[in-house]
This record gives C-alpha cells, sequence and structure tokens, in this order.
C-alpha cells in the first residue's frame, strides 16, 4: 500500500544544481624576453586572452619584471614575468596550463589559488629584488672554502715506510686454480 501511494504523489522538484562556484586565482606566466613590453603590449593581450577563452574573470594583468633565467627554457635565458590575477571555475587551471603547453608563444605557466588575497594586496604585489654578493674570483680566494678534513695528519708525523725495497718483500699469496671438473661436479651430490 505504501508503494501505491508513493507513486500517486506528485513528483517533488529535485534541487536545482548550484552554479559553479568561481575560484580566484594568481597565475604567473614566463614568455620570451620583451614580449609583454612590445609597442602594442602582444605578449599581456595573449595571457588575457588564454584566461578570458576559459570564462576566466581578469581581476589584475600586469608585467612583473623582467630576469636571467637559472637554466635555459626553449633556448631562452632571460625571460619577462606576467602576474595575472583572475576569478573563474575549478576547471580552468588544466585548459590554461594545455593551452600554454600548446602555445609557442609562452615558455611556462603557475597557476595558484589566490582566495586569501584582496584586491589592495593584489596591486601591491611586487618583484623582490635578487641580492647577490658578487665577488671577482681573486677576491674570493681560498678561506671560502671549509677546511679539508685529513685523518692521516702532517707527513712529518707519520710513521715511515718499510724501508725493504719491493723485491725483498715475500710473493702475494695466490689463490689456487680449481680444476674445472671439480667445480662442475661439486654441485650435484
Amino acid at each position: 500500500m505504501a508503494k501505491r501511494q508513493a507513486a500517486t504523489k506528485p513528483a517533488e522538484a529535485a534541487p536545482a544544481a548550484p552554479a559553479e562556484e568561481f575560484n580566484q586565482y594568481e597565475a604567473m606566466f614566463l614568455l620570451p624576453p620583451g614580449a609583454a613590453t612590445d609597442q602594442d603590449g602582444t605578449g599581456l593581450r595573449l595571457c588575457r586572452s588564454i584566461i578570458e577563452r576559459h570564462a576566466g574573470q581578469i581581476i589584475l594583468i600586469k608585467k612583473w619584471d623582467e630576469r636571467k633565467l637559472h637554466y635555459e627554457i626553449g633556448g631562452q635565458k632571460r625571460g619577462t614575468y606576467v602576474i595575472a590575477y583572475f576569478r573563474g571555475p575549478g576547471a580552468i587551471v588544466t585548459a590554461i596550463e594545455r593551452d600554454v603547453k600548446l602555445s609557442d608563444e609562452i615558455l611556462r605557466v603557475l597557476v595558484t589559488r589566490a582566495d586569501h588575497l584582496n584586491e589592495q594586496e593584489m596591486n601591491a604585489v611586487e618583484p623582490q629584488p635578487i641580492i647577490r654578493e658578487e665577488r671577482p674570483s681573486w677576491e674570493r680566494g681560498f678561506d671560502d672554502r671549509p677546511p679539508r678534513r685529513d685523518d692521516r695528519g702532517p707527513r712529518e708525523d707519520r710513521p715511515p715506510r718499510e724501508d725493504r725495497p719491493r723485491e725483498d718483500r715475500p710473493p702475494r699469496a695466490r689463490r689456487e686454480e680449481a680444476p674445472a671438473g671439480a667445480e662442475a661436479g661439486a654441485g650435484k651430490e
């Protein structure tokens, strides 16, 4: 009887699927040197178009810095960094990374969540200076290296070697060669 009542009840409307939640992201694009500072800003426009192509809403995009790379990427020794803050669905990250891999104009991208930042903090982001104490090689000398560990001590303090000439020493004991048949039969018993 309960089954009949359930069948006669009008179907309740299923709850509407929640709208896809937009997360806030930070993307650091690495472009070849000078790409973001072109006359027409093609580097910035390229980064903006990749984000907007996948339903991302740009909050802020700007040239961050141009630096020497630690190692060559795509034959480039220097690179221009572009930083972008945007909102978008969760699937946008993989789509952006795929587009960058297929693109010849962008060397790399790193996308992270940036929900903890507000717009004022985003505008305040500036590159940190690279602080290196560079001294010429003739000023560095050998004092910068750690002391060498020598367990033997100075040569003068070591006991002297045996004074006998090499030919007078007893010959080294040689291994006797076992007959070929003895090895083969040893394991068959």
